[in-house]
């Protein structure tokens, strides 16, 4: 693996400064549009060069995203439709995709460590639901946004956290079990919180349906991660029962015969109130991720006799794909939008992410939690869920505009987590202790 790494490195150190060239080049001669495929290659050139670099690797996945970006902007109809099918309807089937993968890194003993350490889990919540929110709004109002690209901005400060801060706790040296904890249940109650702080704070920007964003949450996020919460039992359960060849096939087949019979048989909605209903493809996503999982433990534990964290390895690339996808079919829906108030969004994105880890950071000294809880409140804070909140603006707001907020903020806050967990990381809290005489 190391051989093939010093291979990539070794051949693209030439091929991205050769492309930069090229674009400055054909630039400097008036052929503007001719640019495009170099810009493209430029920026996948990079990033494999940062895949394959031991330092650099963490933020490749960035450069990925510029270069669904820079594709998206060069041909949006690309990301448009093909063949006629519009391509905006991956958006929620993806998102549920990267939520089940969210799942299959819980337990239920996740959830259970909140009475093991309420305070540090108490205040968490507090500040992830009031800073990040109400920041929002003020930047939205202080940058002077549009209406649909404000309510966007109040909506990834009303998401709860995602699982990179989760990665990045564990970087900085920060409490990983608490971090867990937190985005577990600020995730479990966010069909009620993220609603709820929509209606009170980016209600005067557009319309919100409260029901139809709860239902719309419980499908998207809560159902796949219930369902990964089951797959997980099914991959690490140390019980014989699940390292059984039969019982696994029996698995498999029956919930991926299931989902197929909801696909024919099942209404739309599995149950409606009013004008807001709960959708059943949350369910078929689940049931037939889970026997997906169930059979392909079948195939590589049992039958191959292959490593047992084989889905550890591939979850997060599929996550990753799945988020570049995503950024890019938003980024050709609102092309000119981001033309106009790209670099503005970017600023709001750096400040919000700014406030959210230094208030984050301060607060949970002020409450008196440990360092190592304190660098956690940080990251939980400061980094949203920014594909629930994509999928949100793009399935329940009908907006895309509304969706390029999370679309940018979500990048940024990996950059951003990135460099804080390295800079925590070589302050360790041992060290610290111990300088002070503990």
């Amino acid at each position: 693996m190391k051989k093939v790494s010093r291979i990539v490195r070794k051949s693209t150190i030439f091929i991205f400064p050769l492309c930069l060239l090229t674009i400055i080049v054909l630039l400097a001669m008036g052929y503007r549009a001719e640019t495009g495929p170099f810009i493209i290659a430029f920026f996948a050139s990079l990033a494999l060069y940062f895949m394959s670099h031991p330092i650099l690797k963490s933020f490749a996945f960035t450069i990925w995203v510029f270069v669904f970006v820079a594709a998206s902007m060069i041909y949006p109809t690309a990301f448009m439709t093909w063949s006629g099918f519009n391509l905006g309807i991956l958006i929620v089937p993806l998102i549920q995709i990267i939520m089940f993968g969210m799942g299959t890194t819980l337990c239920m003993a996740d959830f259970g460590r909140v009475f093991k350490m309420p305070w540090p889990v108490f205040i968490g919540f507090v500040l992830q639901f009031t800073i990040m929110p109400l920041t929002g709004l003020a930047l939205a109002k202080i940058f002077g946004f549009k209406a649909e690209i404000a309510a966007g901005v109040v909506l990834i400060g009303s998401c709860p956290g995602g699982v990179a801060s989760n990665l990045m706790t564990y970087l900085a040296g920060g409490n990983v079990a608490l971090s867990v904890t937190m985005t577990a249940c600020s995730t479990l109650v966010s069909p009620i919180m993220t609603p709820f702080l929509m209606d009170k704070l980016a209600g005067q920007f557009i319309e919100i349906e409260f029901l139809k964003m709860m239902f719309g949450i419980i499908n998207m996020v809560i159902v796949p991660i219930v369902a990964g919460l089951i797959a997980n039992r099914i991959l690490y359960s140390r019980r014989k029962v699940f390292h059984h060849g039969g019982v696994l096939a029996l698995i498999g087949t029956a919930t991926v015969l299931i989902a197929v019979g909801m696909i024919l048989w099942a209404p739309a909605a599995v149950y409606t109130y009013g004008d807001a209903s709960l959708q059943k493809d949350g369910f078929i996503v689940g049931l037939l991720l889970i026997g997906v999982v169930a059979l392909a433990k079948l195939v590589i534990s049992i039958w191959l006799k292959g490593p047992e964290n084989w889905m550890d390895k591939a979850l997060p690339i599929v996550s990753m794909a799945g988020i570049c996808y995503i950024i890019a079919i938003i980024t050709a829906r609102s092309r000119d939008d981001l033309m106009t108030v790209g670099f503005y969004l970017i600023g709001a994105a750096i400040i919000h992410n700014f406030i959210g880890y230094i208030l984050g950071y301060w607060f949970a000294r002020a409450a008196r939690l440990d360092e190592t809880s304190c660098r956690t409140v940080a990251f939980e804070v400061g980094m949203q869920n920014g594909g629930m909140a994509s999928g949100l603006a793009m399935n329940v707001l009908k907006s895309a505009p509304a969706a390029l907020a999370p679309a940018i903020f979500g990048p940024w806050m990996n950059v951003s987590g990135s460099v804080l967990a390295t800079w925590w990381h070589r302050k360790p809290v041992r060290a610290k202790i111990n300088e002070e005489g503990g």
